[in-house]
């Protein structure tokens, strides 16, 4: 056994990267509120998912699969009751002739998920104020 080294003293080496990891180790439960605040604001315009999971002690794979849950309805997200945004567009009012039905004169496109209703000028107010909460109710 010539040249071979059996010693049990490892080679001094240069340490290049410390870690020191403090408080909890393993995996951490996060709130349904915590994520609901973590993916607003991952959501924001301009924001960045790896400096947001940065900021919260996590990775950005983890962002994405909570997004990823919440869009298929498997990560139920607390809230109001109400969508958090609604896209609307406007477009300029077609001439219509004042008529004393009460109708609304316009056609309204009302989108909520992945639910797209027309209303015809013909529906009063009334009529679309009830068909806008039973399509509340049944999202």
């Amino acid at each position: 056994m010539s040249g071979l080294d059996l010693t049990l003293e490892p080679e001094a080496v240069a340490v290049r990267r410390l870690e020191v990891i403090t408080g909890e180790v393993g995996r951490r439960r996060w709130s349904p509120e915590a994520k609901a605040r973590i993916l607003a604001e991952a959501a924001e315009p301009g924001a960045v998912v790896s400096a947001v999971a940065r900021r919260h002690g996590l990775r950005p794979q983890q962002v994405f699969a909570w997004r990823r849950e919440a869009r298929r309805g498997e990560l139920v997200l607390p809230g109001d009751g109400h969508p958090m945004f609604a896209a609307v567009v406007a477009a300029p009012e077609p001439e219509t002739r004042p008529d004393d039905t009460g109708a609304i004169g316009a056609e309204v496109v009302v989108e909520m998920g992945k639910v797209r209703l027309r209303i015809g000028p013909e529906v009063t107010p009334s009529r679309l104020a009830a068909l806008v909460a039973a399509l509340r109710a049944a999202g």
